[in-house]
């Protein structure tokens, strides 16, 4: 179980520019600052990754990542609202080009946003310590299985990072991607992976919001 000491650990390490290994509600996860250039790098680096490939930024608040992002629309946060915390990372417009890095900047695109806020709880309920977003993908060699438990990243990864949590076993099934760029629209949606969140549990939160 992680303490509020590993929590301010981590929030050292991704301040100052480190690449941390982590668990999340969902798979072991790799963070970093998300506007650090050479942490980005870094990270990319580790698992082998494109830096044209987009990844998710995660705050550990859903209010605190609301508050970050005024710009969405009443209807995508009101779903956002229904959605989360929990298992699934919302793509978003991003038309002010918020955390370019994180988006695949120059090979991605930079109008869409990955959005993930986890659901904290048990072992890993001090992350809630976490005030602002990293920028997180998952702790693995790009394309390999996702890691439920600590030994299961690679052992190259857990040596270079700058940190390394212990979080014990996770349910092992990665975030669900959801695609809400036309949501606010059309009310149109669609799951672009399947994972931790059921299509049903999306479709009926759509029909709320």
């Amino acid at each position: 179980m992680l303490t509020r000491s590993d929590a301010e650990t981590f929030a050292r390490c991704i301040a100052v520019g480190g690449v941390a290994v982590f668990p999340a509600d969902t798979v072991y996860g790799l963070a970093c600052e998300p506007d650090t250039r050479e942490a980005v790098e870094r990270l990319y680096a580790l698992k082998g990754r494109s830096p044209g490939k987009p990844s998710a930024i995660m705050f550990f608040d859903l209010e605190l990542a609301l508050a970050a992002l005024p710009e969405l629309e009443p209807r995508t946060r009101a779903l956002l609202s229904r959605l989360m915390p929990g298992g699934i990372t919302a793509l978003l417009p991003n038309p002010l080009r918020r955390y370019p890095l994180a988006c695949g900047a120059g090979g991605g695109d930079v109008h869409t946003l990955g959005l993930r806020v986890p659901a904290l709880e048990g072992p890993i309920e001090a992350l809630a310590e976490m005030r602002w977003p990293v920028m997180q993908s998952s702790a693995n060699v790009s394309g390999g299985i996702d890691a439920h438990r600590l030994e299961e990243v690679p052992e190259e990864i857990r040596r270079r990072a700058d940190l390394v949590l212990d979080g014990g076993e996770l349910a092992g099934t990665p975030s669900t991607v959801v695609d809400l760029r036309r949501f606010e629209l059309d009310g149109m949606w669609a799951v672009l992976r399947q994972g931790a969140v059921p299509e049903r549990d999306i479709e009926l939160a759509a029909a709320d919001a």
